[in-house]
């Protein structure tokens, strides 16, 4: 579990094709491989990985196709940087907000706009995940929480302080480029519930919505 606040921006070292389509990836980070272990997780860009080796502030993780096919991660080459966190620890303060590191989708920046304190951000995202992204609500953003601002059918707004811009890859996003999204859990837990509810209290209900 994460919190979606950044904890280092680090910089991708090298991409190994493994067996299959899979993947091992070199990450360098010199603050969160600095107490890591083998088995360890480490957020990158939001994507929870497993450490498999830690040397001289790298570590390797091996990354799966499907890992590959579902996020962004895919189109990372070395030199490119990441967004880094650690796994939360127990009593440690919230920061954010509850972050899995399960990618629900891939979303691509739309236009940015300068303002004198802080950036609005547009992103479009899967008509999918949509109905989990609710205004005043909480999105990751390649690893980053953040609030939205503003949402439509297929995009949604978000503001970017300069902290923000300066610390993490967001500052450098440019239209087109693609990010990891990761809707809040809370939010498909509760549509989970209530679709089990609604069918409990159907039992019959066929398939085309009409109880028999």
């Amino acid at each position: 579990m994460f919190t979606g606040i950044v904890e280092e921006l680090g910089e991708i070292v090298r991409v190994t094709p493994t067996a299959g389509d899979s993947a091992l990836v070199a990450v360098r980070g010199p603050l969160v491989t600095s107490d890591a272990r083998h088995g360890d997780s480490i957020a990158v860009n939001g994507v929870c990985l497993t450490v498999v080796e830690v040397a001289d502030g790298t570590f390797t993780a091996d990354v799966m196709g499907e890992t590959l096919r579902r996020s962004a991660l895919g189109a990372l080459r070395p030199g490119d940087p990441v967004n880094l966190e650690r796994a939360a620890a127990l009593g440690s303060r919230l920061g954010g907000h509850l972050v899995q590191g399960h990618v629900d989708g891939v979303g691509e920046l739309i236009s940015r706009e300068p303002a004198e304190q802080w950036e609005t951000v547009r992103f479009r995202l899967p008509t999918a995940l949509s109905r989990y992204v609710v205004e005043k609500g909480s999105i990751t953003i390649d690893g980053v929480s953040l609030t939205v601002a503003e949402v439509g059918a297929d995009q949604f707004a978000v503001g970017l302080i300069p902290t923000t811009l300066k610390l993490t890859t967001l500052g450098a996003k440019a239209a087109g480029d693609p990010v990891n999204l990761e809707v809040d859990v809370l939010a498909k837990y509760v549509e989970r519930l209530l679709g089990s509810r609604a069918t409990d209290a159907h039992p019959l209900a066929s398939s085309t919505g009409e109880v028999a």
